[in-house]
């Protein structure tokens, strides 16, 4: 099983906002810089993950994101349900695609759908509180000089 970066940058964004203290506010640009990703791919990610109802997102300036709910509150199974387009490990699970000739006597396609089930019950069992748990490291990494994009990045972000 491979997530999207769609689900990737989800989990990185609440991860990078869970490092906050209570009420902190984060940027987007400030996020683009820690994990050099496009700010173009965090508008979208943010927007739904404030559509989600799993961070603020506040305009102007002076605005940005924070964490909406607390982070035990914020199940990585459910969020990776809501962020993947689909589940189909093979062409056999989707139904209205699928021209695979040994679907009807094939047993692959069980054997995936009870490892989807097991990868996804392991998800489950996590949350955002889980991730956090190195907090000051996380932070003291994310805010590292290192991880600030070039000149480069942000001309072409500007664009």
């Amino acid at each position: 099983m491979r997530l999207t970066m769609y689900s990737d940058f989800s989990l990185r964004v609440l991860m990078y906002v869970g490092t906050k203290e209570s009420g902190e506010l984060s940027t987007i640009r400030e996020i683009s810089e820690a994990y050099g990703i496009s700010k173009n791919h965090l508008m979208k990610v943010t927007y739904d993950l404030a559509k989600l109802g799993y961070i603020h997102s506040t305009r102007g300036r002076g605005g940005g994101i924070r964490l909406a709910i607390q982070p035990k509150e914020i199940n990585i199974g459910k969020l990776i349900r809501q962020t993947e387009d689909d589940f189909y490990l093979v062409e056999c699970f989707d139904c209205a695609r699928n021209k695979c000739v040994i679907t009807p006597v094939c047993y692959l396609k069980g054997i995936l759908a009870q490892a989807l089930r097991a990868y996804l019950a392991v998800l489950d069992g996590y949350t955002l509180e889980d991730l956090l748990e190195n907090k000051a490291e996380l932070r003291s990494i994310l805010v590292a000089p290192t991880n600030t994009t070039d000149s480069s990045f942000e001309n072409q972000e500007e664009e």
